[in-house]
């Protein structure tokens, strides 16, 4: 079994998802980008784009406008300015 990624999505109203996942694609000010588990450390910025959440063939879509992602040895936090579940 492939090593699981912490990932955390938050926005100022609430946490919107935390949990291990397979993967995390985000959409980086910079282009965007895929983690996974043993990612090398990184932050960056967000641009308006949607947030996949892979994880164990299943797929979860949020809609982001701004915010930054961090990306730690402990997994991947983000907090948007703005998230909510695509519908």
């Amino acid at each position: 079994m492939a090593e699981k990624l912490h990932f955390s999505l938050v926005s100022p109203e609430r946490e919107l998802f935390s949990g291990l996942v397979d993967q995390v694609d985000a959409p980086g000010s910079e282009g965007d980008f895929g983690v996974l588990a043993g990612h090398a450390p990184f932050m960056t910025t967000l641009k308006e784009g949607p947030v996949t959440v892979h994880n164990d063939g299943a797929k979860r879509v949020y809609e982001v406008r701004g915010g930054f992602a961090d990306v730690t040895p402990e997994g991947l936090t983000i907090l948007a300015e703005h998230a909510t579940e695509a519908a």
